[in-house]
């Protein structure tokens, strides 16, 4: 079962209380003891040197019966105070109830204690041994005063203070509740405003200006959870409407071909015509679903299996070498600036289509006769690939969302005017690249500088990357 944090704090605060007010009354039970003990041992002493001065003076029986008078007058009628003295003669012996003695202890010093078996009373003592004089002979004086008024009295200031301790504990109690219930107040009003938050008010945020600092902290961060929400929500409903978009077109030539095929008698060559533009869009709609498949399944955690120690460079090269018909059509030249000759940890078929993708991006973007740099270079981030070409500058603003799934930056930069060769491009490629090298490890770049466009991206030189998880293929 669950528990408030009001009752939560209410529990410590009594926990709190009754530490606290134990620990003081130890502490007084204590002082109190020691004072009392203090109390009767110097009552006992001016008691015994009182009567030890009148002893020390009597050395026969005359006189005697004059202390043994004095003592009795000391005595009160309760029997509060009591005298005994212990002697081998029987005439120099006083006290009541020599006889009764239950226990008679005695610590160094003198002092003791002496238990009486008729009344049940136990004396604290201070005894004293008196040397002989005429005709008394060694005495031993003790007198005693009894303990139980002083039993008595810490008995009760126990009682009361475990009263005062629980009446006080109880009292906190109450007061920490209301103590807790107003200074949770903001926390309660604050989620009773996270509870008004609906999908459709999600640039709504949490009032942060009125509450205390350690909740503004907690609303600040939540209002950063919102806007973060708020940003990939509205990255969905934005990816959402791009890929019906680039569904419709090759599903709207589809229908509308068939149509028109199936609108009149046609030849069998007629046919094979409209099958074979079908196919294109087959073709289209099967690619993009198989990169929105591998995109999902890159953004579900999975990294790249199956690694193997693969010469960069080399990669690249055949990479390149792929796209040796393009680069002959439209008169591009690429050239491969780095020293990194080492090898690195690598998914072969995923590096591929990475850097196909950074290159046909590069190609398409550039003008005729362009020259490409493919740019190796090793970080203590990883090692980098970057491709450069010359093309229309890419605004700052943009350069942050090229890596976004079917981002265009411009209508200019997809113009078949400023291209050579045809875009079969669906905007997922640069997506794409951002997938596999986080698949290696890695991270992506982008720049824009002086009419020169660098889009790269890294793999990282440790093997661990691929440790865990299922291949991802290219689908």
């Amino acid at each position: 079962m669950r528990r408030s944090i009001t009752t939560r704090l209410v529990w410590m605060f009594a926990l709190a209380a009754i530490t606290t007010f134990s620990l003081i009354g130890a502490a007084l039970y204590c002082v109190l003891e020691r004072e009392l003990t203090r109390h009767q041992d110097d009552d006992l002493n001016i008691t015994l040197q009182n009567m030890r001065y009148s002893i020390e003076r009597t050395g026969d029986t005359e006189r005697w019966a004059r202390v043994q008078a004095k003592m009795d007058t000391l005595t009160p009628s309760d029997g509060r105070v009591r005298f005994w003295v212990l002697s081998d003669d029987p005439r120099f012996q006083y006290g009541k109830g020599l006889d009764q003695f239950e226990q008679f202890s005695q610590e160094p010093g003198g002092r003791g204690s002496i238990g009486l078996a008729l009344h049940g009373q136990t004396f604290r003592t201070l005894s004293q041994h008196i040397a002989p004089l005429g005709e008394r002979p060694t005495v031993q004086l003790i007198v005693g005063v009894d303990a139980a008024p002083f039993a008595h009295t810490l008995r009760t200031f126990l009682s009361a203070l475990a009263f005062v301790s629980l009446s006080a504990m109880l009292l906190v109690m109450l007061l920490g509740y209301w103590i807790a219930r107003v200074g949770l107040h903001p926390l309660q009003q604050l989620s009773r405003e996270a509870q008004t938050l609906r999908p459709k008010t999600l640039s709504q945020r949490l009032q942060v200006a009125q509450l205390p600092v350690e909740l503004s902290d907690l609303a600040g961060a939540f209002n950063g959870a919102l806007g973060r929400l708020e940003e990939a929500y509205r990255q969905l409903e934005a990816f959402n409407a791009d890929v019906a978009h680039e569904l419709r077109t090759p599903l709207a030539n589809l229908i509308g071909g068939t149509q028109v095929a199936l609108s009149r008698q046609r030849t069998a060559p007629e046919f094979q015509e409209v099958l074979a533009s079908n196919l294109e869009d087959l073709e289209r709609l099967r690619s993009i679903v198989n990169d929105m498949l591998f995109l999902a399944r890159a953004d579900r955690g999975e990294v790249a299996t199956g690694l193997v120690l693969t010469p960069l460079a080399a990669e690249v090269r055949k990479t390149i070498e792929f796209f040796e018909f393009v680069l002959d059509e439209t008169g591009t030249q690429v050239e491969i600036d780095g020293d990194v000759l080492a090898d690195a940890p690598l998914e072969t078929s995923l590096f591929r289509r990475a850097m196909s993708n950074l290159l046909q991006n590069a190609i398409e973007h550039s003008p005729a006769g362009a020259r490409l740099a493919v740019t190796l270079r090793e970080a203590a981030d990883g090692i980098w690939i970057s491709v450069s070409n010359p093309g229309r500058p890419i605004a700052e603003a943009n350069l942050q969302h090229l890596f976004d799934r079917f981002f265009r930056v411009d209508a200019a930069r997809n113009d078949p005017a400023q291209r050579h060769g045809e875009h079969h491009g669906h905007g997922l490629g640069l997506a794409i690249v951002k997938a596999v090298a986080s698949m290696h490890g890695g991270m992506v770049s982008a720049a824009s500088i002086d009419g020169i466009n660098t889009i790269g991206f890294s793999v990282s030189r440790a093997s661990m990357a691929g440790t865990a998880g299922d291949s991802v293929g290219l689908g």
